[in-house]
């Protein structure tokens, strides 16, 4: 689902650092966004916020615009502004963010419209693109006027992973700030500390995660998640043949599917119910005339499970990118600790019955995998061929 809502998805405050409390491991980029925001006169209307997933670009913009906002201008967590702006409901703070495919121009359109308009109570209008890296050339187009010449008053915040992911145009006008990953115990102490999480837990979910906090954070809470990837690394592990790996890879994609459809469902069914409820509409007959939005609400849910199969099967690669790594890292006696401690003993097999430069071609296979499926070669495609190429490798 896009959404357009005033403030961002719920930053916690922690009366210790403020709006930076979720923050984690970005010492460097909080201090440059800090300073920008103690220097009016020289703050940049346009940032482009970069980094790896799960590192908190998104985050980290909130905690700026809930900085700028302040009123005693340090980000405090406490006044009026910083708690609305983490609330979702300060009035001039508006995030954009798709569980989609793209993000449309029309969406892109109004946000600059809203870009337009002076602050009703704050210092600043701040407008965050969580997704900036889903927008097409043409939306970049439409958001460059906007970007090249703001208002006053008005500042951009756009979050993609990579510089590289936005048009030349567009990126050459904002100041970047790039986020790392965040260390294992860095993002455990989070858990432990915002979430309630059990320190053993957190820094197994954490490591699993490799310093993406949204996944960490599901693993430590969704029963069953850290099992089922442990069971998917070892029998990632113990592919012999072609045939298994097929089986393995529709078993893959078909709980992939699963798991998407579950989620848009849900999603569609609130917003239709949502749509008949502002419509007036109370026994489920749509009017003629407003069956063409009812569609739209179904075409929207279609592109969501679209990018949720792809977001879940990228996320099984990442976990065979750490196995191989895992691997390598016994072949080549590097002394780096594993990130799947719970299968050490098929690693050390793994890594005793193959070679390193055999795991070395087995990695730039996963990256060809994930470049394949976002770049819309069916997913069962692209894990088959890499399931086989690695079963044929471990006979």
């Amino acid at each position: 689902m896009t959404t357009v809502d005033p403030g961002g998805a719920g930053a916690a405050t922690d009366e210790a650092v403020g709006a930076w409390s979720d923050v984690v491991g970005q010492d460097a980029a909080v201090a440059q966004f800090r300073r920008a925001a103690s220097s009016p006169a020289s703050l940049a209307q346009a940032w482009l916020i970069t980094g790896p997933p799960g590192s908190g670009r998104s985050t980290a913009a909130r905690a700026f615009a809930a900085t700028l906002q302040c009123e005693t201008g340090t980000g405090c967590g406490h006044c009026r502004a910083c708690r609305t702006v983490l609330a979702n409901t300060h009035p001039d703070v508006t995030v954009v963010a798709t569980d989609k495919l793209s993000i449309a121009k029309d969406e892109v359109r109004a946000l600059v419209m809203t870009a337009q308009r002076a602050p009703a109570t704050g210092r600043h209008r701040v407008l965050i693109v969580e997704d900036a890296d889903r927008m097409s050339a043409g939306t970049f187009n439409v958001l460059l006027k906007s970007i090249e010449e703001p208002p006053p008053s008005t500042v951009w915040m756009l979050c993609a992973p990579s510089a590289e992911d936005l048009a030349p145009t567009i990126r050459s006008r904002c100041r970047q700030v790039t986020l790392s990953v965040p260390s294992s115990e860095v993002v455990a102490g989070l858990l432990r500390r915002r979430d309630g999480v059990d320190e053993g837990l957190a820094l197994r979910a954490a490591r699993a995660a490799q310093g993406h906090i949204g996944l960490a954070l599901r693993y430590a809470t969704q029963e069953g998640a850290l099992a089922a990837r442990e069971d998917s690394a070892r029998t990632l592990l113990s592919l012999r043949g072609a045939g298994q790996a097929v089986l393995a890879a529709q078993a893959l994609v078909d709980r992939a599917t699963a798991e998407a459809k579950e989620h848009a469902d849900a999603v569609a069914s609130e917003e239709k119910e949502r749509f008949l409820r502002s419509a007036g509409i109370d026994d489920g007959k749509v009017p003629p005339s407003l069956r063409s939005q009812v569609r739209q609400l179904e075409e929207d849910a279609k592109r969501r499970q679209t990018r949720l199969v792809r977001d879940v099967l990228d996320r099984y690669l990442l976990d065979v990118h750490s196995v191989l790594r895992d691997v390598l890292s016994r072949q080549l006696d590097a002394g780096s600790e594993l990130v799947n401690i719970e299968i050490a003993g098929e690693i050390e097999q793994a890594a005793t019955n193959g070679t390193g430069t055999t795991t070395l071609q087995l990695l730039d296979a996963v990256q060809e995998a994930r470049s394949r499926i976002s770049g819309n070669v069916p997913p069962l495609l692209a894990i088959e061929a890499l399931l086989a190429r690695i079963a044929i490798c471990q006979r």
